[in-house]
């Protein structure tokens, strides 16, 4: 028979070969840090322009960041702050090489979700991150999954669970009961309201003195912060659920939304939330703070239902909460009914040599129309690797494997996001500003 202690010295056992696990992912240092990107990558992969127009605007320029040349001259490597260094100060054909953000509006964000475990969630979240990254965008990554995949992929392990979305939603806890008790009427019947008692358990943390920007961490990528898990954070819900008996009235399912809204609108262009595998207090407050709704999906039948079975379920909740409160959430800017910008669905580990898989894309497309992205994430081995290895496929350095294999790799994610990006401008053309 096996007990809570036998799980503990389990844990135990598995902390004590954690340093060792790190050193066969990341750095000897045990800090995952960032490659260099060839002249290569930069100008045909990055920039999307010709090599030796790229090589020409370096010559012309001595004052541009050269990056570091190879001891045979025949290729630069740059930092990606020397990358966006280069792309706000090159113009080609009079273009600026900056992605397009409009002014006055906040960032875009998206919420990677699916109950189905293995979908893919974390893998397609952060691609995503990346490939914004090197698009030029600032990226800020929230992950609301206690396994913590996105944050360990990300080089964030040592994380304390009062600095992650729990901490986030103990705070607003803290910030609404205090707001509600300072209201010294009730506005339709004049009375007084009751006053709600939080205990020291919550009160004593120092959660509601902590700033907004204590929750963001950075990351080995300079223009991606992260709002990270760990799996001591698994406890959230059931913490939250006792939080909603110690102040009914606290519309829980917003905290992170009224956590966000305090955020400067330009300080980030693209938020991506990681939601854990189910649907619970967390992963509802992924999808009523996201602008848009991005469904993975696997290539099967049973992944086909499940993924049916999530949206229905979450049509279900979604609607349940607009009927229980009224149409402005308190001190937060979501509107009810909770409405996203664009709602997608993407396949992932999908082989088109795969008969199966092929039927199953057709069917998503007859289902789901237009909402299937029309790329999905192929299989491939530079794929698997990094999955195995907690790093996209552009973090991998093309010499250590065939250029085919990882261009293969590195194109299937680059279609799907430029299908991202196109429905995130979409969207944004529909914000209005702030």
């Amino acid at each position: 028979m096996y007990t809570h202690e036998d799980l503990s010295t389990l844990q135990n056992q598995s902390l004590k070969l954690q340093s060792w696990i790190r050193q066969q992912t990341f750095s000897p240092e045990m800090e995952k840090t960032l490659r260099r990107f060839s002249s290569w990558e930069v100008s045909e992969l990055i920039f999307k322009i010709n090599q030796s127009t790229f090589r020409g605007r370096l010559s012309a320029d001595p004052s541009l960041p050269g990056g570091e040349v190879e001891p045979d001259g025949r290729q630069r490597w740059f930092s990606l702050d020397e990358i966006n260094e280069l792309r706000r100060r090159i113009k080609v054909s009079k273009q600026s090489l900056m992605p397009p953000r409009p002014a006055g509006k906040r960032a875009m964000r998206a919420a990677v979700a699916n109950f189905k475990g293995g979908a893919g969630k974390s893998t397609v979240a952060l691609h995503f991150a990346h490939a914004a990254a090197l698009d030029g965008y600032r990226v800020l990554v929230v992950d609301f999954d206690p396994q913590a995949t996105l944050s360990h992929s990300m080089g964030l392990t040592d994380v304390a669970e009062e600095f992650t979305v729990w901490g986030i939603m103990a705070r607003d806890l803290i910030h609404e009961t205090n707001r509600m008790n300072a209201a010294p009427t009730g506005a339709e019947t004049g009375t007084a309201l009751p006053r709600r008692q939080l205990p020291s358990s919550v009160t004593g943390l120092g959660l509601d003195d902590l700033r907004v920007q204590d929750f963001i961490k950075p990351t080995s990528w300079p223009t991606i912060d992260a709002i990270p898990s760990c799996a001591n954070a698994a406890f959230v819900e059931f913490a939250s659920a006792q939080y909603r008996h110690l102040n009914p009235e606290w519309s829980f399912f917003a905290a992170v939304s009224r956590y966000l809204d305090q955020i400067q609108p330009d300080a980030y262009d693209v938020i991506i939330f990681d939601c854990p595998p189910a649907i619970g207090y967390q992963s509802m407050n992924a999808v009523f703070a996201a602008d848009m709704l991005y469904i993975p999906s696997g290539p099967g039948y049973w992944e086909y239902d499940s993924t049916t079975s999530f949206i229905g379920q979450l049509a279900e909740a979604l609607g349940d909460l607009s009927h229980g409160f009224s149409e402005t959430l308190p001190m937060g800017k979501v509107t009810l009914p909770k409405a996203f910008y664009d709602i997608r669905f993407l396949l992932t580990r999908y082989e088109p040599g795969n008969d199966l898989h092929r039927a199953m894309f057709d069917a998503f497309r007859r289902v789901f129309g237009d909402q299937v992205a029309e790329h999905p994430v192929e299989m491939t081995r530079a794929v698997e690797q990094s999955g195995r290895f907690l790093s996209s496929v552009y973090e991998m350095d093309y010499r250590d494997m065939t250029r085919e294999t990882w261009r293969r790799a590195r194109s299937t994610f680059d279609n799907a996001y430029q299908e991202f990006r196109q429905a995130m401008i979409a969207a944004w053309d529909k914000m209005e500003a702030e």
